[in-house]
């Protein structure tokens, strides 16, 4: 079965790219490294009051949404946040507690903002992951910051990517799903939504009417609607926590479920995959899946 273990192991130092693409990328086996980013300035300097002084006023992009479901079907809609523009320092009073709002906030735009925004934390991590970028032959196509409320989580879905996802301060709690378990797992089309921010402060939910549906996956891992889901009895997840200073190593087409502590930082590099057998294998299960629900 493709990516499927028991458990996601550790290993105590990161492998030789040779070893890493052997092991674990050709596989498509997840793992947590520890002792990969122990030599980072960011482990010990990205603390709120250094965040403030380097990028303080600064406008960020910051998705806001009303329950701390970003990307994430409510009201038979696949609903995107609101994308807020706000001085850094706005949202770090918010994250810090000095500033009261019922909303729940989360730096998690995507398209390599960590390059793109916060260009001044560059020098405190790494542009890429040698021994990745050696093993894949090609450098990270998006380098993500990622900051938000124990209230932000981030709803079951997969990427077309080899993700490299980074703890600096807290930890991630990530829930996966191993490619096989596919025909387990409910998708269907939504129309695509958008968070928007009435005159009195409430939130409502605007069709994007010109866009086309969206597939998604509406079961929530954590508590699973069995009688309206009932595959998913089926399926395998694992659970995994990534504490300060760890690194886990998320395979392509793999299913993601992730909560974190207050105030989590992390930095993910995305490579992008190659389209090779395994995404031929995985397109089959799909179609497959697809043509049975038809039945």
């Amino acid at each position: 079965e493709l990516g499927f273990t028991e458990s996601v192991p550790y290993l105590d130092r990161p492998p030789s790219p040779l070893e890493f693409y052997r092991e674990w990328v050709s596989p498509n086996k997840p793992c947590i490294i520890q002792n990969a980013i122990s030599h980072w300035p960011a482990l010990k300097k990205w603390t709120s009051a250094y965040l403030r002084e380097v990028v303080g006023p600064k406008v960020v992009s910051v998705a806001v949404t009303p329950n701390g479901y970003a990307d994430a079907v409510f009201q038979d809609r696949f609903v995107m946040p609101e994308e807020r523009q706000m001085p850094f320092m706005d949202f770090l009073d918010i994250l810090d507690k000095k500033v009261t709002s019922p909303n729940v906030f989360y730096v998690q735009k995507q398209c390599s903002n960590l390059t793109e925004e916060f260009p001044e934390l560059v020098c405190d991590v790494e542009p890429d992951i040698p021994w990745m970028s050696e093993a894949l032959g090609k450098k990270p196509d998006a380098v993500n910051f990622w900051l938000g409320e124990s209230a932000a989580v981030t709803s079951l879905h997969k990427d077309h990517y080899e993700n490299l996802y980074c703890v600096i301060s807290g930890e991630k709690h990530f829930l996966l799903h191993p490619p096989s378990d596919r025909p387990f797992i409910p998708y269907e089309l939504y129309q695509p939504a958008t968070y928007q921010v009435s005159e009195d402060g409430s939130f409502e939910i605007v069709d994007e009417k010109s866009a086309d549906k969206v597939p998604w996956i509406p079961l929530d891992p954590l508590n699973p609607n069995l009688e309206q889901y009932p595959e998913y009895a089926q399926a395998k997840p694992l659970q995994c926590t990534v504490k300060a200073g760890e690194m886990l190593y998320l395979p392509s087409l793999w299913f993601h479920h992730v909560q974190q502590s207050h105030g989590c930082v992390a930095v993910n590099y995305w490579y992008d995959m190659e389209y090779d057998l395994k995404y031929s294998y995985y397109q089959l299960l799909d179609h497959l899946t697809r043509a049975v629900e038809v039945l």
